[in-house]
């Protein structure tokens, strides 16, 4: 059991995917319990959440409230460099 919390306790892994699951979906029992269990001892997990939800609520705002932002607009020409960008790197792959 000890062994069990300690990998819990130190998974920032886990913890991060959770965090990001979190925003998205429900956490079940479980997972609620061992992310709150490793927040409360990793500090950079925690800043993590914060970090996530500010970013999250953003990128909201940028594509699902186009008003407030003016709406996402790419030039034309960006759009061709960058599609040309994509499908030379999925060439060398």
């Amino acid at each position: 059991m000890k062994n069990t919390l300690k990998n819990i306790a130190y998974n920032c892994r886990k913890a991060t995917w959770l965090i990001e699951k979190k925003q998205i979906d429900k956490l079940t029992i479980r997972e609620k319990l061992e992310l709150k269990a490793h927040l409360i001892c990793c500090s950079e997990c925690r800043m993590f959440e914060q970090q996530s939800i500010v970013i999250n609520k953003l990128v909201y705002k940028l594509f699902h409230k186009p008003q407030i932002t003016g709406g996402v607009k790419l030039d034309d020409d960006f759009k061709k460099k960058l599609q040309n960008q994509i499908i030379e790197k999925l060439k060398k792959n």
